[in-house]
């Protein structure tokens, strides 16, 4: 009887501990969750005025539709002083060096601008960031030269970029 009574009290200590960690858990998602959602938007937005200026307004904004894109999530047609000129793309991946999600520019001619970084949780951030991304905004080095020393990430991004490029000119989202 002793032993049965032990076992009911570990039990009831037990889902006492999980059901107070839930609660937590729960409180704090109910508490974050829309800061963090303004989060995105605000780095998005960011990213959009890196790319095309601080007078870029988004036109529209779209799902890619498609399933044959790995990377690309979203679209945002881009004005420039009222004037159409370009797409951004919000493209995310990961490899076994970590995440990374990028907005991605295009003039209406699919012609790459520049990307700006959104999330870049790989293990080598820095070094893709310094010896990639920053000369390939500048137009310092090409896309297809991954050779950085973060390579897989530079090849991660390398995709994200072609992919982006290749929704670009097909135009996979619901207008």
């Amino acid at each position: 009887m002793a032993n049965a009574k032990h076992y009911i009290l570990t039990s009831l200590t037990l889902g006492l501990i999980a059901a107070a960690s839930a609660l937590l858990i729960g409180g704090s998602n109910l508490l974050t969750k829309e800061k963090i959602k303004q989060n995105e938007i605000d780095k998005v937005n960011s990213g959009i005025a890196t790319i095309f200026g601080d007078s870029a307004k988004i036109l529209s904004e779209a799902d890619i539709v498609s399933d044959d894109y790995q990377y690309v999530e979203h679209v945002y047609e881009i004005s420039v002083n009222d004037v159409e000129s370009g797409y951004v793309f919000k493209t995310s991946g990961s490899n076994l060096y970590g995440k990374i999600a990028l907005i991605i520019g295009f003039t209406l001619d699919n012609k790459f601008v520049s990307l700006s970084e959104v999330v870049n949780e790989q293990t080598y951030s820095g070094t893709l960031r310094d010896e990639y991304l920053i000369p390939l905004n500048e137009g310092n080095r090409k896309l297809d030269d991954v050779s950085c020393g973060a390579t897989y990430g530079a090849k991660l991004v390398r995709d994200m970029v072609m992919e982006a490029e290749k929704a670009s000119v097909e135009k996979v989202w619901k207008q």
